[in-house]
């Protein structure tokens, strides 16, 4: 049985919320956007990079909403179900990580 706790938690959100992860993206997004500032040819390549990658997964979105569409009714009950217990499976994982490993609630600089 999925336990309270994990079947309320997604197991991503979780690590996107630890510290070490956080203070990692912030870093690197701080970085990403002060090299596009002061390297304009850069920031051209990078923004025509954005646009195809916003593009392709529209793209993909669009070409998905059938498939999706006519398989939802049929994968609702086994599919969220095996969903729910991978996400538990790996909620108590990354409960066992943050008890063995302390530095993962400290952001990056510390």
């Amino acid at each position: 049985p999925v336990s309270t706790r994990h079947a309320q938690e997604n197991v991503l959100q979780r690590v996107l919320q630890l510290p070490v992860v956080s203070s990692t993206c912030q870093t690197l997004q701080r970085k990403y956007s002060s090299t596009k500032e002061s390297h304009p040819l850069m920031a051209s390549v990078c923004e025509v990079y954005e646009r195809g990658v916003q593009g392709a997964g529209a793209l993909a979105m669009w070409g998905m909403e059938p498939v999706v569409r006519r398989l939802e009714p049929q994968c609702e009950s086994v599919c969220w179900g095996g969903l729910a217990v991978a996400n538990n499976l790996a909620c108590r994982g990354l409960d066992h990580l943050e008890e063995k490993i302390p530095a993962l609630q400290y952001p990056v600089d510390k």
